[in-house]
This record gives C-alpha cells, structure tokens and sequence, in this order.
C-alpha cells in the first residue's frame, strides 16, 4: 500500500544552509543506524531516500535519464516562475512527475551504509565543481543555486528519515 506522503505527518523539520549542513545529517543519521533507531516513514528504504537524493545531483555530471530529460513546456515555465520559491521554502512532499513510473526517478533499495557513501561520494563531485548538464526542469542555474537546489532537495526526502 503506497502512503500519501503529501499529507504525512511526523517527518523531521530539516533546514540545510551549505552542504557542510547536510553532511551533519548525515552524521546523525549514520549515528541513528547504527544504535538501529533510524526509522523511513512514507514509501521509501532510508537507502532509497539516500541513492535518490544523489541519482540527482549525479544526473548533472552524467546526464539525465530520458523519462525526465525534456519536460513539457508548461512545465518547464511552471518550475521556472517556482524556482525562487522553492529555493527559499523548499520542496512540496507528495509531488509526482507526471508519466513518470512512480513518480520519479533514481534511488535504489540499499544497506543504509551504502546509502550514505553513495551520497557522500555525489556531494564530493558537487563541492569540486558545478555540473555539466544544466537541470532539465529549471535550466541552467548557477553554481550557488544548483547547490541551493540539492539542499531543497536533500531537507525534503531526509526529513522522512526519524532519527529517534
């Protein structure tokens, strides 16, 4: 049974400043999985959650897959005319890509360790240079907001990750 994560309540209020932020959670995650009270409410493995949120910064070094390569136009201009909101107030949970088999792309079932060092490995390559590919929803951004981007992106699936 697939839960409604748009109207879920529970999750962790997380807010990132810089990627140094992130990789703090990070800590405090791995630390939660390890005394084993690291706990994923909504649809998602603590491993998927983790894989997804690095399938989409790696996306920019490598290319995105086709499913979500060339949105429409009108949501393009949608997203474009969203960007600074979001870029302030973050993502809306429960938001599916319209055609898109589950809603979205990326993110694998995994050991949470895995998890980690996968997105440990993908905020790396984004802290030694911007990506190649510009985001086929937004455009090109800047350095500095494709990084604000990941840090929207990343608070809106951890915090479906309880740390108690």
């Amino acid at each position: 049974m697939t839960i409604d994560t748009g109207s879920l309540i529970g999750r962790r209020v997380v807010r990132y400043g810089t990627l140094a932020d992130l990789r703090a959670d990070l800590g405090v995650i791995e630390s939660a999985a390890r005394a084993g009270t690291l706990r994923a409410i909504g649809n998602w493995s603590p491993g998927k959650i983790l894989t997804h949120v690095a399938a989409f910064i790696d996306y920019g070094y490598d290319g995105y897959p086709p499913e979500i390569s060339n949105p429409p136009w009108f949501v393009k201009v949608f997203l474009r005319l969203m960007k600074r909101s979001m870029l302030k107030n973050g993502f809306r949970a429960g938001v599916k890509i319209p055609k898109v088999d589950g809603g979205t792309v990326g993110g694998r079932d995994c050991p949470v360790e895995e998890g980690l060092a996968t997105l440990r490995r993908s905020l790396d390559r984004l802290e030694a240079g911007p990506p190649r590919y510009p985001s086929p929803a937004f455009g090109a951004l800047s350095y500095e907001d494709g990084k604000a981007m990941t840090l929207r992106h990343a608070e809106l699936h951890l915090s479906f990750l309880s740390v108690m």
